[in-house]
């Protein structure tokens, strides 16, 4: 039961890195990293990643160094390993796949693809970003069993295409958006209605109609987030914290807070019976307990305070 370090052997900006892991629980190994005054940049899934020169201080306030090998081995026992399936994608590896996505789509419009994937790439994403967008679209095809209607595909597209951090504004902004880019395409006015209608949904995830399928694909597609396994889920918290890095903890608390109590509000949270049947306990559960770690006064939103 401890808190374990591997020797910093792994390059890349300019050093070598080390792992930093548990053999008990995240909750230990978050709330050793805050002690140590880790960044939330360094957590990746089951690990923090530990630059060389932070070695001796880490092994100091009590990580245990021990062989690679010997971590991962300890990291499995515990069943804290997250493994390379259940991970966040790299944005290397997910843009090739939405090129070639948007391009069987909607074909003859590229300088629409390249467009949309330069907004879902800007700098000030870290969560809402490229890789959002392609695991909500894998969300879909779950949900649907394999073929996703293109109104729903394209509301994936567009639906977080504006992001300036301003709930409400940017999905109408974004549903604006689709009228500019897909007005006087192979895409018909009755379907641009339907792309619009669905992209608005997605600022209050609550559908008015228990009958609309596509909503509540779209809606499930882009919660699917909330029900991946812990590691993933605090990749998740991470990512949206560090959007918002400008803003003062006690004001990100209280507004997280808010998102927390109405998502948990929703009853079911998942509108498709697969994505209650794949998704809702689970994010139930990382809801509640983020929401936890925020009313106790937890400065950092992975661990307990």
């Amino acid at each position: 039961m401890a808190v374990l370090i591997d020797p910093p052997r792994w390059p890349a900006h300019g050093t070598r890195f080390a792992h930093l892991v548990s053999d008990t629980s995240l909750d230990e190994l978050h709330a050793f990293a805050a002690a140590a005054g880790l960044p939330l940049r360094a957590f990746d899934h089951d690990h923090y990643d530990v630059a060389e020169g932070r070695y001796p201080q880490l092994v100091a306030q009590g990580a245990v160094p021990v062989p690679e090998q010997e971590l991962l081995r300890r990291l499995r026992a515990a069943g804290l390993r997250v493994r390379p399936q259940d991970r966040s994608p790299t944005v290397a590896r997910v843009l090739p796949v939405l090129r070639a996505a948007w391009d069987t789509l909607l074909p003859g419009t590229p300088g629409i693809g390249t467009e949309l994937l330069a907004r879902w790439s800007e700098p000030h994403r870290f969560y809402h970003d490229v890789r959002h967008l392609a695991h909500a679209l894998a969300a879909a095809r779950e949900i649907t069993g394999g073929e996703v209607p293109r109104p729903v595909q394209l509301a994936l597209w567009f639906h977080d295409a504006v992001y300036r951090r301003e709930p409400g504004a940017d999905e109408e902004a974004s549903a604006r958006l689709a009228v500019d880019l897909l007005a006087g395409t192979v895409v018909q006015a009755s379907e641009l209605d339907e792309i619009t209608r669905l992209v608005r949904l997605t600022a209050s995830h609550v559908l008015t109609d228990p009958h609309d399928q596509a909503g509540a694909i779209v809606l499930d597609a882009d919660l699917a987030v909330l029900g991946q396994p812990r590691g993933r889920y605090d990749v998740y918290v991470r990512d949206v914290r560090l959007e918002y890095e400008q803003v003062p903890e006690p004001d990100f608390r209280r507004g997280r807070v808010q998102v927390l109590n109405h998502l948990l509000g929703l009853t079911p949270l998942f509108a498709t019976g697969q994505g209650r049947l794949r998704w809702e306990d689970t994010a139930r559960g990382n809801l509640a307990a983020e929401r936890r770690r925020w009313l106790t006064g937890a400065a950092n939103p992975l661990a307990k305070p």
